[in-house]
């Protein structure tokens, strides 16, 4: 169990980062939807953004939902070196691990799954081993977003570089709308809160109609 976990606090996050890798050829890739939930947090709270050098990425600030100074951050390092911008803002702006929460593609969720979480490995993501490495902990919060797993297994990195099908493109944009609210309730009440309600949600169970958004 994470210290976060064992301490019983409500974790507000400060810094909202979303992974991915900054050339135009790696727009709406599976890799990347950390990236879009991004823009799509920063488009409904009203934050603009541009590049900054000393934070190596493209950096936003305003006002989060209880009052609270927040930052939106997208590494520009690529993906391996993610962890290298993460801690560009933290020491500067002396924010704990804790308040940095991280978004990101996981091919162990299918496509229509979320799932936050407040500590736990990389799991084999190598934006996450960068963030882990450089705040020197595992205990900071995350949003995994489903982009399910390669049907030829080793072709792992064409999956994960490639676009989604049409099909998966317009569940994904559901997908994305459902992380800004998970994102959004997080900041009104915490995380745990937000994992409360988001975690068992099932957009691809929804599309096929075999269940509710209830």
């Amino acid at each position: 169990m994470s210290t976060i976990e064992t301490t019983g606090q409500i974790i507000i996050p400060q810094l909202i980062v979303g992974l991915g890798n900054p050339e135009p050829k790696y727009d709406k890739t599976r890799h990347n939807i950390g990236f879009e939930v991004v823009d799509a947090i920063a488009r409904r709270l009203q934050i603009s953004g541009s590049e900054n050098r000393r934070f190596q990425g493209w950096f936003g600030q305003g006002i989060g939902l209880k009052g609270n100074k927040l930052s939106l951050l997208k590494p520009l390092t690529y993906m391996n070196r993610s962890g290298q911008a993460i801690r560009a803002v933290t020491d500067w702006y002396k924010l704990t691990p804790e308040s940095v929460l991280i978004i990101y593609d996981d091919m162990d969720l299918p496509v229509g799954r979320l799932r936050l979480r407040l500590s736990g490995s990389a799991g084999g993501h190598n934006g996450m081993k960068s963030a882990i490495a450089h705040l020197g902990t595992q205990n900071f919060p995350r949003l995994r977003i489903g982009i399910g797993k390669s049907s030829q297994k080793p072709d792992t990195i064409s999956h994960v570089l490639g676009k989604f099908s049409p099909q998966e493109t317009e569940l994904m944009s559901e997908v994305v709308q459902l992380a800004v609210e998970a994102v959004e309730l997080s900041l009104k009440q915490g995380v745990e809160k937000a994992m409360s309600l988001y975690n068992n949600r099932n957009l691809a169970t929804i599309a096929k109609g075999t269940g509710s958004r209830e």
